[in-house]
């Protein structure tokens, strides 16, 4: 006959043990079974630290070069920032950190400086005026080309027409602003094109301080909106083909489907991308202005990037760049976070969503 296992009660004799030992295993014997201890330590999901370390070791291996790279490049030479609240002169040490270690404090001197600066104001108007044409103009071409591409049932055809609006992607600056030099520049083929019908008024787009922001944004989307069409052509593969059958069914032309059907598959991926454009608005790139700073004047081609270019490495004065670029990337920040709160309050995901 089996013995029971069950704990019995306690009785009037004291246990061989001595009472204590008695009275814990009475208590023990009310409580009932203790939980497993290894369940209540496991994390959410059900897997330690440990285990998903080794289950995933390939993955952890194959960013370490990435995560080291970013650190050396991106998170270490943040630490230069301090030289915005000093007097920084390379030649007050043998190194960089020695300069800076002997180098006087300004405290926000280089600060209330960039407020009274009339220069920094004019480059950061510009930088905002490139960067609303480019949302405006550049923003929607990449979203119609890509329904416009996935829209062509040929395959052999599509490939080609993503071949063709890629390729000036690959183009350096210099060689987008020659071509561009070669067509709309004084010696270009369309001054040309009005000498010969009798039109010589001195044709040249690309000497004209007026006309430059919108030369700025046509050769951007020239070079860059073909680029652009990855993510949304990403997008449109994972729609289901069923919806565009059934809205047919339904008697809806082609139009009809976009608007019901593509756009809004599309709208997470334009609503990210809207979030980051807004995000990157007080950089539009220092290349493209460079090379044709001199054609149209600093007045006309001056932007952050250019500013701090020049004031920094050209005339030397460290401290004041990176005062500006403090500024810059505390300002970048807001609208990212802005524009996050905003894509919210229309029901989109965004960069990043709090749980």
């Amino acid at each position: 006959m089996a013995r029971s296992t069950a704990p019995r009660p306690a009785t009037g004799r004291p246990h061989p043990d001595g009472p204590d030992r008695s009275r814990r295993l009475t208590a023990r014997a009310r409580r009932g079974p203790r939980a497993p201890r290894a369940d209540r330590r496991l994390p959410e999901g059900g897997v330690r630290l440990r285990h998903r370390l080794r289950r995933d070791r390939a993955l952890v291996l194959m960013t370490l070069p990435c995560v080291a790279l970013l650190l050396v490049f991106a998170y270490l030479p943040i630490a230069g920032n301090v030289i915005a609240f000093q007097y920084f002169s390379p030649y007050a040490g043998d190194g960089f950190f020695e300069s800076m270690a002997n180098s006087a404090w300004a405290g926000l001197e280089q600060f209330e400086r960039m407020v009274n600066d009339s220069y920094f104001w004019d480059a950061l108007q510009n930088t905002l005026v490139f960067s609303a044409l480019q949302l405006i103009f550049f923003f929607p071409i990449p979203i119609a080309l890509a329904i416009l591409i996935n829209s062509i049932l040929h395959s052999k055809v599509r490939a080609w027409a993503q071949a063709v609006l890629y390729l000036p992607h690959f183009f350096s600056w210099v060689l987008v602003i020659t071509v561009f030099q070669q067509v709309l520049g004084g010696a270009g083929m369309v001054a040309q094109t009005l000498r010969e019908n009798g039109w010589d008024d001195g044709f040249d787009l690309m000497t004209d301080p007026g006309f430059f922001k919108f030369l700025i944004t046509f050769q951007v989307i020239w070079k860059d909106a073909g680029w652009g069409i990855i993510v949304f052509l990403a997008a449109l593969s994972t729609v289901n083909q069923e919806l565009y059958e059934s809205a047919a069914v339904d008697g809806a032309g082609r139009w009809r489907r976009v608007w019901h059907v593509t756009l809004p598959a599309l709208r997470p991926v334009i609503a990210l991308l809207l979030v980051l454009q807004v995000g990157n608005m007080l950089t539009v790139g220092m290349e493209q202005f460079m090379i044709q700073r001199t054609a149209v004047g600093p007045g006309a081609a001056e932007v952050l990037d250019t500013y701090v270019w020049n004031t920094g490495i050209e005339n030397g004065q460290f401290s004041y760049a990176a005062a500006i670029g403090i500024v810059k990337g505390v300002f970048s920040l807001a609208l990212v976070l802005a524009a996050n709160r905003v894509a919210h309050a229309m029901g989109e995901q965004g960069v990043y969503r709090r749980t």
